[in-house]
């Protein structure tokens, strides 16, 4: 988190390793995501050259419905329900535009993967379901 905070000079809010798709996930206010990418995306290019491995950059917030629309971005996000089952697990349904579903789940899950990732560190969600 130190060597992106010193090369974007953007505040980091979280960073989630996920080995099984090689990739970091840097969490950063949502105002500094372009300035964290930097100029034609030459930052997120020297992180990935200097780590080996992937690196997506998210905005955050506190906000569930806002961290959802972050996490699934650039697929619009229509609405978001969760619900509480029984056994006490949390499933979140999010509706997002039709033609955007496949960019919601992405390549072979990746992106509905990285949102379970996000939300279930950050608000405890069990499961996330596209629909």
């Amino acid at each position: 988190m130190a060597l992106f905070s010193d090369l974007t000079g953007a505040t980091v809010r979280d960073c989630i390793i996920e080995n099984e798709n090689n990739r970091i996930i840097f969490l950063v206010d949502p105002s500094e995501v372009r300035k964290a990418i930097g100029p034609r995306g030459f930052i997120v290019q020297k992180l990935k050259d200097l780590l080996n491995k992937n690196i997506e950059i998210i905005g955050y917030s506190s906000n569930l419905e806002e961290q959802v629309k972050y996490a699934l971005m650039p697929a619009r996000v229509n609405s978001v329900k969760l619900v509480n089952r029984p056994d006490g697990s949390k499933v979140l349904y999010v509706a997002v535009d039709p033609k955007d579903k496949a960019i919601a789940i992405g390549k072979g899950g990746r992106n509905v993967q990285r949102a379970k990732l996000i939300l279930k560190r950050h608000f405890d969600i069990d499961s996330v379901v596209i629909v």
